[in-house]
C-alpha cells in the first residue's frame, strides 16, 4: 500500500422523466456543483411539511430528465472505473424510491442499444482499455450477489438461469480482522466483454422481480455486481488490484401508500429495514465523535463496509421521480444524499508483490552481477577454448532468450568473454540463416 487519500463520497442526482412533471423542481448550475431546488405548492403542503415550502440540495451534478445513459456513464461511472484501473477500490450505488429509475441507470433498458446502463458500459470500457494498453497484463473476474430478505444468494451459482431463487447457492458472511469475506460466492474469470456481459445477463435473469403499485417490474432485492481487476507491467512483479462494486439497491416504499400485502409486504418490510440500517451507518459516519459504526446490523452494510467510510472511492446516484405525487419521497432521497456527502473514505492504492516473479527477478539479478564481477576481474584464461558442453549451454541460453515472450523476464548475461564471443557467433549464424531463407522465399514468389 503506497498511497492513500481521504475524500468525501461523490453524490449525483438523476431525475426520471414524466409526462406531467412536478413544476416545483429547478436545477441551478454553479461552478463546482449543481443545486436542486424543490418548491412545495399548496396542494402538496399537507403531505410533506407545512412549515417549509422550499428545499435545497447540493450535488456534484444533477442529470435532468433529458439526460442520456452515455452522459451518466461519462460523468459518474467512468472516473470510478479509471480509479479501479489505477489500483483503487471503487463503488457506484443507486439509491431512491421504487420506480425512480435505479435499475435503468445501473443495468439499463431493453428497448435499444443506447439504453445500456452503467454496468454494461463499464465492462465495455474496461476491456477496450485493456486492449489499448498492451504494456500491461490484465486479468478480470466478476461476481454477482443478491441480498433478498437479508439472505445472500449467488446469482452466478449456476451456468444457466434457474426457476427459483432457492436453487441458487446461499452466501455466508465471514469476518476476520474487520474484513468481511463472502463464503460461497463464485468468482468467474472473463477475458472479453462478451463473456462479462453474458454473466451479467445470467445474473439478471435470476433476480427477484415483482409487479407493485409503484413499479411494473420492481426489483425486490439489493444486487451487487463486482468486477475484480488485476494488472502489472509486462514482466513486472508488482500487481495492482482494484475492486469495483456496482450496486442496485431495492427501492424504499411507503407501505401506507402502496397498500401491498402478503409476500410483497414482507419484502417491503425487509427492504425498508435494511435501508434504515444503511441510513444508520451513514449518520454514524457523519458524526465525528461516534466510535462505533453499526455495520453488522444488516447484510448490505456488512458487504459495503469498505464502500462506506473505508478503503474505497465511492459515488452515489440518487434517483428521483419528477412526478408530483412522489415529491415527498424525492425530498427524503435528497436529505439522505446530503448525509452521504458528509462521509469521508480513505482510499488506498492496492499493490502486492508476486513472490514467484520477485524471486526469479532477484536470482537473475544476482546472476548478472556475478557475471559482471567475473568479467571485470578478468579471471578467465582466453587461451583455453570452451568445451563442447559449454558451447551447447551457450546456444541453449541464446535460444531461450530469443524464444521468450514479452511477459517472460529472461536475462542473457555471461561472465566469460569466451562465452560472449560464442553467443555473438551463434547470433550471426541465426541471422544469416534467416536472411538466406527470406531471400529464397522472395525469389520463389517473384518467379511465380
Amino acid at each position: 500500500l503506497l498511497f492513500s487519500t481521504s475524500m468525501s463520497i461523490s453524490v449525483f442526482c438523476r431525475l426520471k422523466p414524466h409526462e406531467r412533471p412536478f413544476e416545483g423542481i429547478e436545477i441551478d448550475h454553479e461552478d463546482d456543483c449543481d443545486i436542486l431546488r424543490i418548491h412545495i405548492t399548496k396542494e402538496h403542503q399537507d403531505t410533506i411539511d407545512h412549515t417549509r415550502q422550499d428545499f435545497k440540495f447540493k450535488f456534484t451534478k444533477v442529470f435532468s430528465t433529458e439526460a442520456q445513459q452515455a452522459d451518466v456513464f461519462n460523468h459518474l461511472a467512468k472516473p470510478v472505473a479509471d480509479n479501479v484501473l489505477e489500483g483503487y477500490n471503487g463503488t457506484v450505488f443507486a439509491y431512491g424510491q421504487t420506480g425512480s429509475g435505479k435499475t435503468f441507470s445501473i443495468t439499463g433498458g431493453a428497448e435499444s442499444y443506447e439504453q445500456r446502463g452503467i454496468i454494461p458500459r463499464t465492462l465495455e470500457y474496461l476491456f477496450e482499455y485493456f486492449q489499448e494498453h498492451s504494456d500491461r497484463e490484465y486479468t478480470a473476474h466478476v461476481s454477482y450477489l443478491e441480498i433478498y430478505n437479508e439472505t445472500g444468494f449467488d446469482l452466478l451459482g449456476h451456468e444457466d438461469s434457474v426457476n427459483k431463487l432457492e436453487d441458487l447457492p446461499k452466501i455466508k458472511l465471514m469476518e476476520h480482522d474487520n474484513e468481511v469475506f463472502l463464503n460461497n460466492l463464485s468468482m468467474h474469470a472473463v477475458e472479453t466483454s462478451e463473456q462479462a456481459l453474458n454473466a451479467l445477463f445470467i445474473g439478471d435473469t435470476n433476480r427477484m422481480i415483482a409487479e407493485t403499485p409503484m413499479n411494473m417490474a420492481s426489483t425486490r432485492s439489493h444486487c451487487i455486481f463486482t468486477i475484480h481487476v488485476k494488472s502489472r507491467q509486462i514482466g513486472g512483479s508488482v500487481w495492482r488490484k482494484g475492486k469495483l462494486h456496482l450496486v442496485d439497491l431495492a427501492g424504499s416504499e411507503r407501505i401506507k401508500k402502496t397498500n401491498v400485502e402478503g409476500i410483497l409486504l414482507k419484502e417491503a418490510k425487509y427492504i425498508n429495514l435494511s435501508l434504515h440500517f444503511l441510513e444508520q451507518v451513514i449518520v454514524s459516519l457523519g458524526e465525528k465523535s461516534r466510535k462505533h459504526i453499526p455495520y453488522r446490523n444488516s447484510t448490505l452494510t456488512s458487504v459495503l463496509r469498505d464502500s462506506l467510510g473505508g478503503n474505497c472511492k465511492t459515488t452515489m446516484i440518487a434517483t428521483m421521480s419528477s412526478e408530483g405525487r412522489n415529491v415527498a419521497e424525492s425530498i427524503s432521497t435528497g436529505r439522505f444524499s446530503q448525509r452521504v456527502a458528509l462521509v469521508k473514505n480513505d482510499a488506498r492504492l492496492n499493490e502486492e508483490l508476486d513472490p514467484k516473479l520477485e524471486i526469479k527477478r532477484l536470482k537473475d539479478e544476482v546472476k548478472t552481477l556475478k557475471a559482471e564481477i567475473a568479467l571485470l576481474q578478468g579471471d578467465v584464461d582466453m587461451s583455453i577454448a570452451l568445451t563442447e558442453e559449454e558451447r551447447r549451454e551457450v546456444r541453449k541460453r541464446v535460444d531461450e532468450f530469443i524464444g521468450a515472450s514479452e511477459k517472460e523476464c529472461v536475462a542473457l548475461t555471461f561472465g566469460d568473454m569466451r562465452k560472449i564471443q560464442c553467443a555473438n557467433t551463434y547470433f550471426k549464424e541465426i541471422i544469416t540463416s534467416t536472411v538466406k531463407s527470406e531471400t529464397i522465399d522472395n525469389n520463389n514468389n517473384n518467379s511465380n
